[in-house]
């Protein structure tokens, strides 16, 4: 049986070996099940090297693995907080590139009419149908202006070894979680897929229960006054970039008993985001995208074994959560498996 038991999805992070990619692997998980890989867009954003522009959005290619029935496998991505041991001078291989804008409507529009199995001449040819507008090329780099001669969007080569970090996204899990993940972990082993430096787990849980004002704040409890023996326990990646401790304005506001519109306004206060050691964001909206409380902090993995224990102690600590008493004030290690060990005992 399980030892998790509520619908669980997970985020790997995994580097293949020099010479292959996350291509590989979902050639290859699709190949051992007798399914598909259909290629995807995976959006994030990275830093502009452009005066004045803090940050450029991008999509790069991703994959979705499905089995003979179009279920999904599994979805392998990028994640650009993985740099230790790639090449940064390395050529791009051919096939391999990615789109870039400044504004988030532009990114959707262009994830909805560029085809991410097409080729980075191609890339942009649908958008400028709509703009009226028509691609230039500069060596290797397409570029879309508007009317006025202003950058709609970049087609650029993908270089740097940046084909191979790879982000397993695993669909919600409710059944054999610890089979589910060694199918696909395994053969990344087999594939000689590594854990990378600055690698983490993330965990996604069923949000519902935890838009009750009183389990809300009991998770902020939960990771601002422990937030030391959490990470002792779990054994947090130091090198693991994107983490922080939850914002004041958020913490201070769980020192009562707060409403949900409260911690709502603490949380724009404090300038939430989903890049703290747990994301809350999906929970404070009327419009989630993925109705989840992600856990941030578990440290990287190749094996289900340990990602399934570490995530089985904090499926614990937050069913403490969603007891109305408050999470008491932060103690040590042992204190902390205390609290997990009265929720064991009581489903018990």
């Amino acid at each position: 049986m399980s030892r998790l038991r509520r619908r669980t999805g997970f985020e790997i992070e995994l580097m293949a070996p020099p010479g292959a990619s996350r291509r590989t692997l979902a050639m290859d998980l699709a190949g051992r099940c007798g399914g598909s890989v259909r290629p995807v867009w995976h959006s994030d954003s990275e830093p502009s090297l452009v005066p004045g522009l803090g940050r450029f959005l991008h999509l790069t290619q991703g994959f979705e693995v499905l089995r003979p029935d179009g279920a999904l496998l599994c979805t392998l991505v990028d994640d650009i907080t993985l740099l230790a041991g790639l090449d940064p001078k390395a050529p791009p291989l051919p096939g391999w590139f990615r789109v870039l804008t400044d504004d988030a409507r532009l990114l959707r529009l262009l994830a909805r009419h560029s085809d991410p199995a097409g080729t980075i001449g191609t890339a942009l040819d649908e958008v400028a149908a709509l703009w009226g507008s028509r691609v230039q090329q500069f060596g290797g780099v397409y570029r879309l202006n508007d009317a006025g001669d202003v950058t709609i969007a970049l087609a650029s080569p993908l270089g740097g070894e940046r084909e191979r970090p790879c982000e397993i996204i695993t669909p919600p899990l409710t059944t054999d979680i610890e089979e589910s993940l060694e199918e696909l972990l395994a053969p990344a082993r087999e594939l000689g897929f590594t854990i990378p430096y600055e690698a983490a787990v993330h965990l996604h849980l069923d949000g519902a229960p935890f838009r009750a004002p009183h389990a809300l704040a009991n998770l902020v409890r939960l990771f601002a006054h422990w937030r030391e023996p959490l990470r002792a326990v779990l054994r947090t990646n130091p090198a693991c970039r994107r983490l922080a401790p939850l914002p004041g304005p958020l913490v201070d506001a769980v020192a009562k008993n707060p409403t949900y519109d409260d911690l709502r306004a603490a949380a724009a206060e404090g300038e939430l985001t989903k890049f703290f050691d747990v994301n809350l964001t999906q929970l404070l909206t009327d419009t989630p995208i993925r109705d989840t409380v992600e856990i941030r902090i578990l440290p990287g993995a190749i094996e289900a074994g340990p990602i399934v224990d570490r995530a089985a102690l904090v499926e614990l600590l937050l069913e403490r959560c969603l007891d109305p008493a408050p999470i008491p004030p932060g103690g040590d290690v042992e204190m902390l498996l205390e609290l997990a060990a009265e929720v064991l005992a009581g489903r018990a």
